[in-house]
């Protein structure tokens, strides 16, 4: 019988290095506040979205069929077949069927793709629970509790979350759900826009929440913006490279059309100039972003560090410190009293 799988938050930084565990290198999660074009634009190449949202008994997406025929095999769909493992089920539903040419499986995860790939959606379930790499990497996020708690029985107050996968697949947009039969088919799309398919659905999805609730979430897999910004950067001091050379070559009286041969760069001087000194400030501009995107995976990593950390025995030390003054008491009765009101302060906004 597999081991249990923890509850992990849904943060951006957390899949990031979960991704990373699994052996999956120049991938990062950003996420999505909005539909905008810009800001999917801004994120190209996008592997694949995760969405997290408010799951409810007996809710059906009606969005697209389910698929039994052969594809229910030769797409890498898994069923769910233990609780908590949705959101790194959602992530590698994207990282095992991603065709884009610039992402790299690694070799945990192709492994893993060759043994279970021809295995029926049930057993492809079996193969990611009892994978120990994954199911380590994923309960590396696990809460330290100071009591254990029976989650069997959850309340009827709590609310249930979900994560699916979007991702094209041969010229069609699916959604990967673990706890449906199989994958949803969403229609035809194009490989290189499929997000202009797969945006009327999620907003569709989320506006089917009453007005003021946020009980979704969105999040895309998408290339190492870093690397990204570095191909950019290489291409235009190249571009300044060969303008400088230009240049040099019309004022000395040299011919410069073997020079820019398979260039759209112009042959004057002056526009020339103009094109070197656009450039540099782009560069200028991309080696900012470069540097945010370093502060933001650092980030990243100190929260992920205070995330796995034990503070458990500074909190046992802290209350017997507090006990040892005579404090604990008092402070213990004030704070059910500020509960107290609080929850009867929210009882008489129910009733007003």
């Amino acid at each position: 019988m597999s081991e249990e799988w923890c509850l992990i938050e849904s943060d951006p930084g957390v899949f990031t290095e979960l991704i990373k565990g699994f052996g999956v290198e120049d991938v990062q999660v950003e996420e999505l506040f909005s539909l905008d074009d810009s800001l999917f634009d801004d994120l190209k190449p996008i592997y694949g979205l995760v969405f997290l949202f408010k799951w409810l008994p007996g809710d059906h997406n009606n969005q697209g069929s389910v698929v039994m025929d052969s594809r229910r095999t030769e797409i890498f769909f898994a069923k769910q077949v233990i609780t908590n493992a949705c959101a790194t089920q959602a992530i590698l539903s994207i990282l095992l069927n991603c065709e884009h040419s610039d992402f790299k499986l690694g070799k945990t995860l192709t492994d893993l793709k060759e043994f279970a790939s021809t295995l029926p959606p049930e057993m492809k379930g079996q193969a990611l629970t009892n994978a120990d790499v994954i199911r380590k990497v994923h309960n590396s996020f696990a809460r330290q509790q100071m009591f254990d708690f029976d989650k069997s029985l959850p309340s009827k107050d709590d609310d249930l979350f979900h994560f699916v996968a979007f991702i094209p697949i041969k010229g069609r947009l699916y959604e990967l759900d673990g706890l449906q039969e199989g994958p949803i088919d969403l229609g035809p799309c194009d490989q290189d826009d499929w997000l202009s398919v797969a945006k009327p659905l999620l907003d569709e999805r989320m506006q089917s929440f009453s007005e003021g609730e946020i009980h979704f979430n969105l999040l895309a897999i998408v290339g190492d913006r870093r690397k990204r910004f570095q191909k950019e950067i290489d291409r235009l001091e190249a571009q300044q490279n060969l303008a400088a050379k230009m240049i040099e070559a019309i004022v000395g009286g040299a011919d410069v059309e073997a020079l820019s041969a398979g260039s759209d760069l112009p042959s004057d001087p002056e526009v020339l100039q103009t094109v070197i000194e656009s450039s540099q400030a782009e560069v200028a501009n991309l080696l900012e972003s470069i540097a945010e995107e370093e502060s933001k995976m650092e980030q990243y990593r100190i929260e992920n560090i205070r995330r796995k950390h034990n503070f458990l025995p500074l909190v046992i030390e802290l209350l017997k410190i507090l006990a040892k003054k005579g404090q604990l008491v008092p402070l213990t009765s004030m704070a059910k009293e500020k509960v107290a009101k609080e929850q009867a302060n929210k009882t008489k906004t129910k009733a007003t």
